[in-house]
C-alpha cells in the first residue's frame, strides 16, 4: 500500500518523532547533544517553527512544534539533517545515515493535546530511567518549564500561560500535572498518532483538517467492505 503524504499545517500543533536508524544512538555524548540542540533552535528560528516541548533521548527525538508554513517542519528537519547529520559522521568516523527515514509527525487540537503531548515528552526521560525526576534531564524541556533555567529553544504556547497568572502559579501547576503520571492507554494513543500521521482531535476539528487537505484524517476500516444486502 502506498504511503500516505505526510499532514503538515501552518499555525496547527504537531507532535513529531524522530528516530536513529535501527534504534542507534542519534547523540553520544554531551558534545552531541549541545550541537544537535543548538541546530534545532537555529533551523527552528530559520524556518518560523515554534518549539513548545521537545526531548532528547538517545535514540530518539521528541518534539511539540507549531510551524508558520505547511512545509516548516520538513524544512526545518532537512535542514537539521544536513548541518547535524555530517558534522556527527565526520566526528564519530562514520558514513551513511543517522535516521529511521523520515521523521513522523502528526497534527493536534491544542484543547486537549497541548498539556497531553508537553507532559507525555517530558516524562520520556524519566520512564525510560535516565533521571529520578523530569525536571533533572538536561536535554529537555522540563527543566525549562519547571522553572529551573530559561531554554532559548522554547516557545511557550497560549495554553501553557493559562495555567497561571505569574511563573510561580505555572511551574507549580506544571509540577503538578508531571508528578499525575501519564496513563500508558494515553501515551500509546499520542505515540500511535504520531507514529502513523493520524491527527487527534474533536470532529470539529477533524472537519477543519479536511477543508485543508485531501490527505484521509482517519484509518480506513481493516478487511473488505461488507456487501449489501441483496434487495427483496
Amino acid at each position: 500500500m502506498a504511503r500516505l503524504p505526510r499532514l503538515a499545517l501552518a499555525g496547527h500543533l504537531h507532535h513529531l518523532i524522530h528516530r536513529g536508524h535501527n534504534l542507534q544512538p542519534i547523540a553520544v555524548d554531551d558534545e552531541d547533544r549541545k550541537a544537535l540542540l543548538a541546530a534545532l533552535q537555529e533551523c527552528a528560528a530559520t524556518h518560523k517553527v515554534a518549539i513548545h516541548a521537545y526531548a532528547l533521548l538517545p535514540n530518539h527525538l521528541h518534539l511539540l512544534a507549531t510551524p508558520a508554513a505547511d512545509n516548516g517542519l520538513s524544512r526545518m528537519m532537512q535542514a537539521l539533517g544536513r548541518r547535524y547529520v555530517g558534522a556527527f559522521n565526520q566526528r564519530h568516523g562514520r558514513v551513511g545515515t543517522l535516521w529511521e527515514g523520515r521523521f513522523r509527525a502528526a497534527p493536534l487540537e491544542a484543547d486537549p493535546y497541548l498539556l497531553l503531548v508537553m507532559r507525555s515528552i517530558e516524562l520520556n526521560p524519566q520512564r525510560a530511567g535516565l533521571v529520578a525526576e523530569p525536571g533533572d534531564y538536561a536535554w529537555s524541556s522540563a527543566a525549562h518549564h519547571l522553572g529551573r533555567r530559561r531554554d532559548p529553544l522554547i516557545s511557550d504556547p497560549p495554553g501553557f500561560w493559562a495555567l497561571g497568572n505569574t511563573p510561580f502559579e505555572r511551574e507549580l501547576a506544571w509540577r503538578r500535572w508531571l508528578e499525575e503520571g501519564e496513563p500508558e492507554a494515553e501515551r500509546l494513543k499520542l505515540i500511535d498518532s504520531a507514529l502513523k500521521g493520524w491527527p487527534l482531535g474533536s470532529a470539529r476539528f477533524l472537519h477543519t483538517l479536511a477543508e485543508l487537505s485531501d490527505r484521509p484524517l482517519t484509518p480506513r476500516p481493516r478487511g473488505r467492505p461488507r456487501s449489501k444486502p441483496a434487495s427483496i
